[in-house]
């Protein structure tokens, strides 16, 4: 089912879609410069309410003891974002799906989203099915399918004699994308892996096998390959297309001016204002340099900054491994994904 644009046109799609890639509305908006402000309304919903939600990212039902990090909203400075709205969602992508292609971040995306939805309408049937990398959550009575693609590079890992290859340059895993109406993608986390954590044992580039490489090179590349899927293979006025941005991390104090933390362990206040004392992550220069060359439109969820003042909102200590396990890479839900969602709802046509 085709998204209908103004004119219907792809050439008028795509004009509409590159309008975006860092504007956040006709009226130049931008969504992702602001701060974070309390508001007793929130947040969207609460994890009891959501039967399915995954332990790792259910702090409060881990054991977490405050939950002033769920009453924060995003404010952009020069405007406000619609609230979320679960039944307008819905009623707008009937008939249409959503996929999330990346790592663990985009699980924390996904659950958001499935969640918040869920909240919104706690009567509307819904089916969760997973097939190996690929979970989809359905919505029959509005035949809306959330889906998610577990694919940490975007590119291919394939097994092979002499051992598991990153492959820069081959994106197979693609073929799961096509016919899907919204994507958003990510990767970045698993790209400084190493060790036993780390699922491949060579890097194949331009024919050449490789022990290892530059990790940042390697990225680069790997979002290059994706781009020239992205030009090649969408036709703009059927697919929107969005990358989720940087998701940060918080394991160092001395980057938001607090050098005695090291950690989010006990961190319970955002960071105040709109800049974050450390700066942006180096790789998301990387990203935005690829995504410039890009000639399909693509919106940039561009996260990084209002993440980053929100070093209050991991798991820590009540995640998945417990205190054995301090994640200051996820984000708790309720939480920061969800504003996430609502900058990409008030983004969709």
């Amino acid at each position: 089912m085709s998204f209908r644009f103004h004119s219907g046109s792809s050439l008028t799609a795509a004009v509409s879609l590159l309008l975006l890639v860092y504007k956040a509305s006709a009226s130049g908006c931008d969504f992702f410069t602001g701060s974070w402000v309390v508001d007793g309304s929130y947040p969207l919903y609460n994890a009891s309410a959501c039967p399915f939600i995954e332990r790792e990212f259910s702090c409060q039902n881990n054991g977490r003891p405050d939950s002033l990090y769920t009453k924060f909203r995003w404010k952009p400075l020069h405007c406000n974002l619609q609230r979320f709205n679960g039944a307008d969602f819905l009623e707008r992508f009937k008939g249409k799906s959503i996929m999330f292609v990346g790592d663990s971040l985009s699980r924390n995306q996904w659950q958001s989203l499935t969640c918040t939805l869920h909240s919104s309408m706690p009567e509307a049937k819904y089916n969760l099915t997973r097939q190996g990398d690929l979970s989809i959550f359905t919505f029959p009575d509005y035949k809306v399918n959330v889906m998610l693609d577990r694919n940490v590079y975007l590119v291919d890992v394939a097994r092979e004699k002499i051992g598991r290859v990153l492959k820069l340059d081959s994106i197979e895993g693609s073929k799961l994308w096509n016919g899907i109406d919204v994507l958003i993608f990510n990767t970045w986390h698993w790209w400084n892996r190493r060790g036993p954590t780390q699922p491949w044992d060579y890097i194949e580039v331009g024919g050449e096998i490789k022990k290892d490489m530059d990790r940042m090179l390697a990225f680069e590349i790997a979002l290059t390959t994706w781009a020239r899927w992205v030009d090649s293979n969408i036709d703009p006025a059927k697919t929107l297309v969005f990358f989720q941005g940087i998701s940060p991390s918080h394991y160092n104090g001395t980057l938001w001016d607090e050098p005695s933390a090291k950690s989010c362990a006990g961190q319970q206040q955002p960071v105040a204002g709109s800049t974050y004392p450390g700066g942006l992550p180096p790789a998301v220069e990387v990203l935005k340099g690829v995504l410039s060359k890009i000639t399909k439109p693509v919106t940039l969820l561009d996260v990084t900054t209002l993440s980053l003042l929100r070093k209050d909102a991991h798991p820590s200590i009540y995640g998945l491994g417990g205190s054995a396990g301090l994640d200051c890479s996820h984000w708790c839900l309720p939480g920061v994904p969800d504003t996430w969602n609502e900058i990409l709802y008030n983004l969709l046509p």
